[in-house]
C-alpha cells in the first residue's frame, strides 16, 4: 500500500488526482536512477562537494556526453542541484534529501548487502 502522504502532497501541489499506479511509476524512475553505475559514481563523487563537468570527467575518467547525460537525469530527479558560474555549471548533491538518503543506504549496505558481494567472490559466510 502506497503512503497516502505521497498522493496528498501531489494533489495539494498540482490540484489533480494521481493514481496509485502512477506513484509506482515514480518509484521506478527514482530507483532506476540509482541502477546506473556511472550515476552512482557521480553521486559518490559529489559527496565531497561541488564539481563542474570537467572535474567530474577527469576524476571519473568518463566522456563529456556520458557525464552530461547522467547529470541531466540526476538533476531532473532532484538528486543534484546546479548553478552557473561564468562558463561552468557546478553540481552538488541535494543536501536535504539525497545526501542523508545515501548515508542511510551506506549503513544498510554495510549491514545487509556487502556480504553478498563477498560471498559471490568466493568468501565464506560468517
Amino acid at each position: 500500500m502506497i503512503s497516502k502522504s505521497i498522493l496528498k502532497h501531489f494533489e495539494h501541489k498540482h490540484h489533480e488526482h494521481l493514481a496509485e499506479s502512477d506513484v509506482y511509476n515514480a518509484y521506478k524512475i527514482f530507483f532506476g536512477t540509482l541502477v546506473s553505475e556511472s550515476r552512482l559514481r557521480i553521486i559518490n563523487l559529489l559527496r565531497s562537494g561541488k564539481k563542474n563537468v570537467s572535474e567530474i570527467m577527469k576524476e571519473l575518467k568518463m566522456d563529456q556526453t556520458s557525464v552530461s547525460h547522467d547529470l541531466s537525469r540526476l538533476k531532473r530527479c532532484g538528486f543534484v542541484n546546479v548553478e552557473v558560474n561564468g562558463k561552468f555549471r557546478y553540481y552538488w548533491l541535494n543536501e536535504e534529501t539525497i545526501k542523508p538518503l545515501i548515508e542511510l543506504i551506506d549503513k544498510h549496505m554495510s549491514l545487509y548487502c556487502i556480504h553478498i558481494l563477498h560471498n559471490m567472490k568466493g568468501g565464506k559466510e560468517k
